[in-house]
């Protein structure tokens, strides 16, 4: 482990100037998506444009053709989702529209034909309209089907919880993405201690079915959120609670159902001797290669005084950890409030030749008000630059304000 600083590199300076990574942030606070530009070769960091939204965006997703940019919306006083059309690289968004969820989303993620939220019981998979909108809600998910009854939200557990419970979503489902061949949907479901699986058919009435509930290894876990290798054959599971990242592998049938995740190993997210007690794990994510060579993960601190963590584990070639040891731990300068997102730059032939060997992740801290851009190197990780979010309003007393970043999404450089 090592604590958070600012490395310069002589090899960026010489690189091409004509590097620049662009990506979006939505806030936790405003009405507001920030769309940031970094360019590796000499570390500039700086926000591009600000676009209105129709409420805070906690959390974002483009569109495989990075055209529409899907965006959860904690709006009042019905929650909803957006969609934005990305115009050119750098410049504002275009709202397109919105359409409203049964409860706080805290997740969405797309496809060329659909687009999947969830948040706390419920979920909706909505069609794509021709110009990329949000079209038809085609489905609705409810992720209590093995329960009696709802249960109310009157429990002191929920209410008792550092940061509050945010609609449920502390307590219910809270991520869900995806498979590359896009014929299978993992949801991870906090409260209900389990990752539920679908299979995708695009051309029936339900397009989401065959619903498998995976009960975590542990009962303590939390599945927050998961992230598929593109093999197909592993899952990546980050428990809330535990501060643990999991390996499963995913077991279908012959008609390409998931029957099982079978649990291949888990490693801890927290320098030897941290009690998980006091850290929220948020987020795993894989380096952006074909065959991606590391996984990485973030935690946070559940109060101010206890600062965050960044993780990276080496990667086989089956998509198993190397070993359940991190590479490195680097620690966050605060406790990341909700955030401490991360989420890996896209590897590209410009970033390779500028920078080699050199991976970029956008981290987002919600109590500090910043982004941050970290490098790792193979061996390191290193904060390379960072910026604040400021809004451009004032408060009632005509005071700056500042966005509380949620997550990052960033724009997959043209060939």
């Amino acid at each position: 482990m090592h604590s958070h600083s600012t490395q310069e590199d002589p090899e960026w300076s010489t690189a091409s100037a004509d590097c620049r990574l662009d990506f979006h942030v939505g806030s936790f606070n405003v009405p507001y998506i920030f769309t940031l530009q970094f360019n590796p070769s000499n570390n500039q960091l700086s926000v591009s444009s600000i676009t209105n939204a129709t409420g805070p965006h906690s959390w974002l997703s483009l569109s495989p053709d990075q055209r529409t940019l899907y965006a959860t919306a904690w709006t009042e006083p019905i929650s909803t989702i957006a969609a934005y059309r990305s115009v050119d690289s750098g410049d504002a968004l275009q709202l397109l529209g919105s359409k409203p969820v049964r409860n706080k989303p805290g997740y969405v993620s797309c496809s060329d034909t659909h687009i999947y939220c969830v948040g706390g019981n419920t979920g909706e998979v909505f069609r794509v309209d021709r110009n990329g909108g949000i079209g038809d809600l085609v489905q609705e998910l409810d992720f209590a089907i093995d329960e009696e009854h709802e249960k109310p939200d009157t429990g002191a557990s929920r209410h008792s919880v550092p940061h509050g419970d945010f609609g449920g979503l502390r307590h219910g489902a809270h991520g869900c993405d995806l498979s590359h061949d896009e014929k299978a949907l993992f949801v991870a479901d906090i409260g209900r201690n389990c990752t539920w699986s679908f299979s995708v058919n695009k051309t029936e009435k339900l397009v989401l079915q065959d619903q498998q509930k995976h009960v975590a290894p542990r009962a303590d876990d939390g599945p927050r959120h998961v992230w598929p290798h593109p093999n197909g054959k592993v899952l990546y599971v980050v428990q809330e609670h535990s501060s643990i990242v999991d390996v499963f592998y995913i077991q279908r049938d012959r008609a390409g159902v998931v029957k099982s995740l079978n649990h291949a190993h888990g490693a801890s997210l927290l320098p030897e001797g941290e009690c998980a007690a006091h850290y929220w794990a948020d987020e795993v994510r894989l380096s952006t290669e074909s065959n991606p060579r590391y996984l990485f993960a973030s935690t946070r601190g559940l109060e101010s005084h206890t600062n965050g963590y960044v993780c990276v584990f080496g990667l086989n070639q089956n998509g198993t950890l190397t070993q359940t040891v991190a590479i490195d731990i680097w620690e966050t300068p605060t406790s990341g409030g909700i955030a401490n997102a991360i989420e890996p730059a896209p590897w590209s032939t410009r970033v390779s030749q500028a920078c080699p060997s050199k991976h970029f992740i956008a981290m987002t801290d919600s109590e500090a008000c910043k982004v941050f851009i970290l490098s790792f190197d193979g061996k390191t990780i290193c904060m390379v630059n960072s910026t604040v979010l400021e809004v451009p309003m004032r408060n009632q007393v005509g005071q700056k304000m500042l966005a509380q970043p949620a997550t990052a999404i960033w724009v997959r450089p043209k060939a």
